[in-house]
């Protein structure tokens, strides 16, 4: 199963420059970083990303991450989210797209991602390829 992590445009090309991410301003607050599974990216995007333009999504293998610092915490909801307690480098991520919004304002999600939403968006190309802009 894959993890998702919601950044935005400039975050991301800065993780893509570095190699790794420590986190955004909220996960640095808390002190890990914040991803959601495949079931919890709709309400994660609604809660904490409502209308925000040159949003990217990050598709995630856990496989690459060190098993040590990723923790499967209670939150929203007694729902088991995946935080992890370290950094985030470039080689754990699989796949990037870009977030569109529809005429609502909701961002569009692809179908595999959003059941119930139609339209989709392919994924990118390799990593080490991609370039977001803002």
């Amino acid at each position: 199963m894959m993890i998702y992590k919601i950044l935005t445009a400039r975050d991301w090309q800065v993780f893509a420059d570095q190699g790794h991410f420590t986190g955004s301003a909220v996960d640095l607050a808390d002190g890990y970083i914040h991803f959601s599974t495949a079931k919890q990216l709709a309400e994660t995007l609604a809660r904490h990303y409502a209308g925000a333009p040159n949003l990217v999504l990050l598709t995630v293998n856990p496989d690459r991450l060190d098993a040590a610092h990723l923790r499967w915490e209670e939150a929203r909801g007694g729902q088991l989210f995946p935080h992890l307690y370290a950094r985030l480098d470039l080689a754990a991520v699989e796949n990037t797209m870009p977030l569109s919004l529809d005429a609502k304002g909701r961002h569009i999600l692809p179908a595999d991602l959003n059941g119930d939403d139609p339209k989709h968006e392919p994924f990118l190309g390799p990593v080490a390829s991609r370039a977001v802009s803002a």
